[in-house]
């Protein structure tokens, strides 16, 4: 979920084995290989007339789920056909306000299969980050367009099947969108332009920055349920990431966005400093990345309730001027030929509504180059490796994560089916 405070696939018999697929992929992403040709990074907002409403389904429907839920019925270009929810009491709520049909608002953990069966054309993937990856192949192998949260995945074998299943609905001429914000904003894209223009110069160093104000931790029940709401589950790294992957992966996506390749290596420290806490994600780190370029980047994160403002930015520095791309405040570029400046008006909100059009207009044009999913597999590699290397207070590269192929792993028992 974006500033809280203010806010892989089954392969076809005539192609891989799913483990030779992900074979594969790991050795291209261990090589670089298959960066070679990096899709254009801004997502400049797209629009389109309405001629027809788009069925969607929302799984996810607590409180970012609900409230994007609205946002699509706003838009005007969809119908909210179903919902799911692992709470019947949470799809109920959302179905009562988007008038969601009693008989097509489903709960338990294979809620999801229900509404994917219900006539939906599209899902919008607002839940805990460690379904993604599986509901995210479900609804591609079903035919469905796909839009989601960030970060795709909270491992790199879930990593890989968002990147498998996105390839696969661009074969397939599916839609598959993953809503960052900062990419979209006007102010932001000029910056980078700038950036990509060589207007600072090379780029040096990059300094990015994620400070929130942490999220409830309650202690531990008898099984999980109770961490699966009001983003409880940010505390846990295998439900969501960790911090750096839910928080800071904005900064970081948009440091990938400037640079314009993703780290080969990162070393840091991180620790758990909140008073009483249960979940095990890391509200404080500090990680330095490296890239094949040179670029030295550093990263600072923390959650913490300690009456810090909340920062999600990129500062870039070149060797004839700076750069700032945020996600609230000023956006700028100072000195150089491409000096600039502008304010990031309410991007939680903003963003959010220019994604919902981008994807209105890609389903009904058939607009599916899906550019958002190779830079959200490379952001969520980043935050991992980012993670692993702060967790083990060593340095460790992206050959190496990608090849330990490390699956993080959540005991579902006593949950309903």
């Amino acid at each position: 979920m974006a500033a809280s405070e203010k806010e892989k696939s089954d392969i076809s018999q005539e192609m891989l084995t799913r483990r030779g697929f992900c074979a594969g992929i790991v050795a291209a992403a261990a090589s670089g290989a298959y960066l070679a040709d990096m899709p254009a990074w801004a997502n400049e907002p797209k629009k389109t007339s309405i001629t027809r409403k788009v069925k969607l389904g929302v799984v996810g429907c607590g409180g970012r789920g609900a409230w994007i839920a609205k946002l699509f019925k706003e838009h005007g270009g969809y119908e909210l056909h179903a919902v799911a929810d692992y709470f019947q009491h949470v799809a109920d709520k959302c179905g009562n306000a988007l008038g969601v049909d009693k008989t097509r608002r489903f709960s338990g953990l294979s809620g999801y299969k229900k509404l994917i069966e219900s006539g939906v054309e599209a899902v919008a993937l607002e839940t805990p980050v460690y379904f993604f990856p599986e509901h995210a192949r479900a609804a591609v192998e079903a035919g469905l367009h796909v839009y989601m949260a960030k970060p795709v995945a909270v491992d790199v074998p879930g990593c890989l099947t968002i990147l498998a299943a996105g390839n696969k609905a661009t074969k397939n001429k599916q839609v598959f969108l993953v809503d960052y914000q900062i990419p979209t904003d006007p102010t932001n894209i000029k910056v980078v332009q700038a950036i990509h223009t060589k207007a600072i110069g090379p780029v040096a160093q990059v300094a990015t920055v994620g400070i929130c104000r942490g999220f409830s931790d309650p202690p531990k029940t008898r099984n999980i349920e109770s961490r699966l709401q009001s983003l409880i589950w940010t505390n846990d790294i295998a439900l969501g990431c960790d911090y750096i992957g839910n928080f800071d992966i904005h900064a970081l996506d948009a440091a990938l966005w400037a640079i314009g390749q993703r780290p080969v290596a990162a070393s840091g420290g991180a620790r758990v400093s909140r008073p009483d806490p249960h979940g095990d994600s890391h509200d404080v780190c500090s990680v330095i990345f490296e890239y094949e370029n040179g670029v030295v980047h550093n990263h600072f994160g923390q959650g913490l309730k300690n009456n810090c403002d909340g920062q999600l930015s990129c500062r870039v520095y070149g060797q004839t001027a700076n750069a700032l791309i945020n996600y609230w405040g000023k956006a700028y570029v100072r000195g150089g030929s491409g000096h600039c400046v502008g304010t990031v008006d309410n991007l939680y909100l903003a963003g959010a509504k220019r994604n919902i059009a981008t994807f209105y207009h890609n389903v009904i044009k058939d607009s599916c180059a899906n550019d958002t999913v190779q830079r959200s597999v490379d952001g969520a590699l980043t935050a991992i490796l980012g993670r692993e290397a702060a967790e083990r207070h060593c340095r460790l590269t992206m050959d190496h994560i990608l090849n330990e192929n490390k699956r993080l792993q959540v005991d579902l028992s006593g949950l309903k089916s």
